[in-house]
């Protein structure tokens, strides 16, 4: 299709999608319009990204720059997820008692075909905080065993960790991992020189949470596996914004990741990975003795839940396969380097996230020299109508700036000029 043809097509879609929601097969078709040009081509396409924002409920009180921590719901998992709702209270408890359990054996094995596991080594869980505190506290510490973690990482898993260290008397070792690598060998040195013999688990953070930067996973498992320390990787921010699957983390021991937040699936859901030779020894959180030692689902024992969010995630699925995630990581990458670009050589503004184009995708943090985050956040708020979250710890001090697929470039031109006259 010429450009001229093309163009003409995506203001057509996005003119009918305005008042419509994208049907699947739309989107698909809509898609496979552009499907000659490369990832890295279409991320810079206006008018087709345009075609996509149309199908999210972008406020227009502000400019939503923090969808790190939840992100919109496309209006088609949206619609689909409300039709879930009302067909399970139809039904009520004569679909949780017939039909529940089936239902979310299929999100499941489509769950763990898009990770790239066996069934067998994933559950469905609320977020990656329930994920990865499963696997922190169903551990068998004893006395004086070691775990290593980073300064950057999660609070709520560095909580459960204090807490297992009060509780059974094991001892964390935190690290500081260099906000700016010059190389991969740079971040894996700073763990190992943390493992000792009485290390049992290390954590890393697949994407750091409050700058962006992604580390070299792989050879932070293989180094760990090395000295005989199980991983435990923490991908809260990159299921559903990064192309990979659980092989290309080196075969690590465990992951967790929430999928409200780059996936798309509606606030309330999770995965869980367990290397299926690491199930047996892990003692689940909440007791269900119907299920063998070694299997997972012995891990997932959620009482009463919300069965539209778990059907939603299929939804979620379909619309991010549509796009494509190769698509989408493109364009989150290019986003973000396209406000980075413009400021990181300014006076008095600080960018904590690597500039390599491989150490980052969406989430990009910056600062202002003199000016404190609280107050940065506050600013931009206030006076430009740009919602971001103030991040002041870990030696990290700066404002988290998350944009999505339905963000535009003449929105983060907004970010970069408020930055540039607050600097000044």
């Amino acid at each position: 299709m010429s450009s001229i043809s093309k163009r003409q097509f995506l203001r057509t879609a996005a003119g009918t999608l305005a008042a419509s929601s994208l049907s699947l097969a739309t989107l698909e078709r809509l898609c496979a319009q552009s499907a000659a040009m490369s990832p890295a081509a279409i991320a810079q396409d206006g008018d087709f990204w345009q075609s996509i924002r149309s199908q999210y409920g972008v406020t227009r009180d502000f400019i939503q720059l923090e969808n790190g921590y939840y992100s919109l719901t496309a209006d088609p998992v949206l619609d689909a997820y409300i039709r879930h709702v009302r067909d399970v209270n139809a039904m009520s408890s004569f679909y949780m008692r017939t039909r529940q359990v089936d239902d979310k054996l299929t999100v499941r094995h489509e769950l763990a075909r898009l990770l790239g596991c066996a069934d067998r080594e994933l559950i469905i869980t609320r977020n990656a905080t329930e994920s990865l505190d499963t696997v922190i506290a169903g551990f068998d510490w004893k006395a004086g065993d070691e775990a290593v973690m980073a300064g950057h990482d999660y609070g709520s898993m560095l909580d459960m960790f204090k807490l297992q260290a009060r509780r059974r008397g094991m001892v964390n070792r935190i690290v500081a991992v260099p906000m700016h690598p010059q190389s991969d060998d740079d971040v894996v040195a700073v763990y190992e020189n943390a493992i000792t013999a009485k290390t049992r688990l290390l954590m890393v953070c697949h994407m750091i949470n409050i700058t962006g930067q992604i580390l070299p996973v792989k050879k932070i498992v293989e180094m760990a596996h090395g000295h005989g320390v199980q991983v435990m990787v923490d991908g809260a921010h990159t299921f559903g914004q990064l192309d990979f699957t659980i092989g290309d983390l080196g075969g690590c021991d465990y992951y967790g990741s929430s999928l409200h937040k780059w996936l798309g699936a509606p606030l309330g859901a999770g995965i869980l990975h367990v290397r299926s030779d690491r199930i047996a020894s892990l003692w689940p959180l909440y007791a269900d003795a119907s299920f063998a030692d070694d299997d997972i689902r012995k891990l997932n024992h959620t009482g009463t839940h919300p069965a539209a969010t778990d059907l939603a995630i299929r939804d979620a699925i379909a619309f991010h396969q549509a796009i494509g995630a190769a698509r989408k990581m493109a364009r989150l990458r290019y986003l973000q380097r396209y406000w980075t670009g413009k400021v990181r050589s300014a006076k008095r503004i600080v960018l904590n996230t690597p500039e390599a184009v491989e150490r980052s995708c969406a989430i990009a943090n910056v600062g202002v020299d003199g000016v404190a985050p609280a107050d940065l956040a506050k600013t931009l708020f206030d006076k430009y109508r740009i919602f971001t979250v103030a991040i002041d710890g870990a030696g990290v001090r700066g404002v988290r700036v998350t944009p999505h697929l339905f963000t535009t470039t003449a929105e983060l031109d907004v970010l970069v000029k408020a930055l540039g006259e607050i600097a000044a």
